[in-house]
Order: C-alpha cells, then sequence, then structure tokens
C-alpha cells in the first residue's frame, strides 16, 4: 500500500514569489519584514511580483518561526469620542508599509476590561502593545512588566505627565493634563473671573480629566480664588452639560467663568444658557477641552483646548516602529495642546 501524498493547498508561496522576483526567498522575507533596508529597484520587483501571483504571507507560519505575530495591538477607552478615533486613525497611519497591522480594543474606560482585554491580546504574541494612559489595574501592570520583559515595547498614550522621568522601558506619549486644568483656570482668571467652576466627567474611572480638574483648582488656588467643582451626570454629555449649568446657576454666589471636562458638556451648557436668556460671554464665559469639529459652528463659537488626537498615534507607531528596530531606542514625547479662544470667553462682568 502506497503512502498518500500530501496535496498543497494551492496558493503561491514564497519561493513563487521570489521565482517571479528573481530574487532569493530571504530577499522576499526581508521586503515583508523591513522593505525599507532594501533596494528601491528590488523593492519594486518584488512588490510587483506579490501583486501579479496573489501572494498573501502566511502570517501563523512567521509567528511560529519569530515567536511574533505581525500585530500592534492597541486598546483605547471608547471609539465613541471622535478624539480617540482620530488617534487610532494616527496610529494606523503611522504603521503603513511597516508590515505591522492595528489590532484594536475599546476598554469602555473600565481598568477590569483592560485587564481582560490585555490578557486576551497578549495570547496572540503582539510585536507591540499601546495603552491608554499610564494608571492600571496592579494584574495589568504586572501584565506590561512581563510583555517589557519580554522585549515587547509598551507605549502609553494620552498622559505624559511633567513630573514623570522618561524611561528606556516607560515610553509615554501625550500631554500633562494638570498644566492643561491650570491653563484654563489661567485664562478666565486674565479674563478677569473671580467667580470659577469646573465641570468634570462623569466617568469614574477618567483620571485624565480628574487630573485637569486638580490643575484648575491648584491654579485658582494660587490666585486666591477658590473654584466651585461639580461632576456631571452620566449619560448623554450635552445632556449633562445642560444639567450641571442649571445646579451651577443655583450656587451662591453664582460662577461666571466655567469649564468643562469636556466640548460636549460645554456645548451643553451653552445651549442650557441661552435657554435661560443668559448673555454668552456678556455673563458667562464657557471653555470646553477637546475641540470638536462641531464646537466652532456653535453660537457663539465654544473656546476650548485643541488636543493633538491625530499626532499622539503617529508618534505612538513611531515610536514602536522605533523600539522594535533598537531595543533601545528611545519615544517618550510630549506634545503640544492650545487654547484656542472663540467667542464664548470674555471678560467677567462688572460685580454687582
Amino acid at each position: 500500500m502506497t503512502k498518500r501524498q500530501r496535496r498543497g493547498h494551492g496558493r503561491p508561496t514564497l519561493q513563487h514569489v521570489a521565482d517571479a522576483a528573481a530574487v532569493t526567498r530571504i530577499t522576499v522575507s526581508r521586503y515583508l519584514r523591513t522593505p525599507e533596508l532594501l533596494a528601491e529597484d528590488t523593492r519594486e520587483r518584488v512588490r510587483e511580483a506579490i501583486e501579479r501571483i496573489g501572494y498573501v504571507p502566511n502570517q501563523q507560519a512567521g509567528q511560529l518561526a519569530s515567536g511574533r505575530s505581525r500585530i500592534v495591538a492597541a486598546l483605547v477607552p471608547t471609539l465613541g469620542y471622535s478624539v480617540f478615533a482620530e488617534t487610532v486613525q494616527g496610529l494606523s497611519e503611522g504603521l503603513q508599509g511597516s508590515g505591522y497591522e492595528l489590532m484594536l480594543m475599546s476598554t469602555g474606560y473600565s481598568p477590569e476590561r483592560e485587564e481582560q482585554q490585555l490578557r486576551a491580546v497578549l495570547g496572540w504574541s503582539p510585536s507591540g502593545l499601546v495603552l491608554t494612559g499610564r494608571r492600571h489595574s496592579r494584574a495589568t501592570e504586572g501584565l506590561v512588566r512581563e510583555a517589557r520583559g519580554a522585549g515587547v515595547p509598551v507605549v502609553e498614550i494620552w498622559d505624559r505627565p511633567s513630573n514623570v522621568a522618561a524611561s528606556d522601558d516607560a515610553l509615554l506619549v501625550g500631554f500633562d493634563h494638570a498644566a492643561i486644568g491650570a491653563q484654563m483656570a489661567e485664562h478666565l482668571l486674565a479674563l478677569g473671573h473671580r467667580r470659577l467652576a469646573y465641570v468634570d466627567s462623569a466617568t469614574a474611572d477618567d483620571y485624565r480629566a480628574r487630573e485637569r480638574q486638580k490643575g484648575f483648582e491648584a491654579a485658582a488656588r494660587s490666585a486666591g480664588v477658590r473654584a466651585l467643582t461639580l461632576g456631571a451626570a452620566a449619560g448623554d454629555g450635552f445632556d449633562a452639560g445642560r444639567q450641571a449649568l442649571r445646579e451651577l446657576l443655583a450656587a451662591t454666589p453664582r460662577p461666571t467663568g466655567l469649564a468643562f471636562a469636556s466640548d460636549w458638556l460645554a456645548g451643553g451648557a451653552l445651549h442650557e444658557a441661552r435657554e435661560q436668556g443668559l448673555r454668552v460671554p456678556e455673563q458667562l464665559s464657557l471653555l470646553g477641552f477637546g475641540d470638536l469639529p462641531h464646537s466652532r459652528h456653535l453660537q457663539p463659537a465654544l473656546s476650548t483646548v485643541h488636543t493633538p488626537n491625530a499626532e499622539i498615534g503617529r508618534t505612538a507607531a513611531a515610536a514602536v516602529r522605533a523600539a522594535l528596530s533598537s531595543p533601545a531606542a528611545g519615544g517618550s514625547a510630549t506634545l503640544d495642546c492650545q487654547l484656542v479662544l472663540r467667542a464664548s470667553t470674555g471678560p467677567a462682568p462688572a460685580a454687582g
């Protein structure tokens, strides 16, 4: 009885590409991993051969050989806000042409969910990890240490405090939220407002919004002013902003300079102010955060903080790529936020 021969899968192989491009298998492998290291004419021949014969790399085989997939996994709080969607787009653009693809998960701002998702994604042996923020559960921190110890670059985005030193294994890309909160207060103070308020995010685990609140309060104290703080109601941010303004208008003394954890909250407050017959900014100044696309179209246009959403993603992708090329490469970066001053903030009303 003769041994039955195995049938091939019928798909083009690495050798087929090498033959079609008149190069070696090693050259084709190098093109798939690090195309930038090949001469331009060689790169073009391999690219054309892959396209002509319809070759699709066997990622499982590559993972068995290297112990790593060609995946960079990113965990973000939500895709429901454009700020994080733009960051994801920047990540995708930054990885383009590298041979690595993006795997995406949404944590819903939950540390427990983040831990579960990180455990799941580590089972895919990612080549790099991008996490949102620098604060995680103890178990997640342990998983991050293990990943870094195994040579997997981990970049933490949207958070780069000025008082946290950069290190080779802690890659941080973002900005100092406490400093931004202080700038928001300083803007209102410079306009003469002495009755300030800050409306915080309703999300309990959004510690970055908490840090902006603390920075706002600290800047107010430094000016001899006590800032009123209020947590937004859960649910739709626009409705929560309207409710927050109703509560603040009932306070004594009534605040005149208000800052918000998001443009959604500030936009809701702006609409509520108009319904209440209050003139913005003559009687009430409103300052948002995030510079959402609709904010400049509100009446009056909303003053806010512009955040480098897409740049965070692109910079994080560059940090991952640099670390994969050279484990000793640094990649931490502090990015700039900008106050965008429009018509919703103005001089404090005269006392009376």
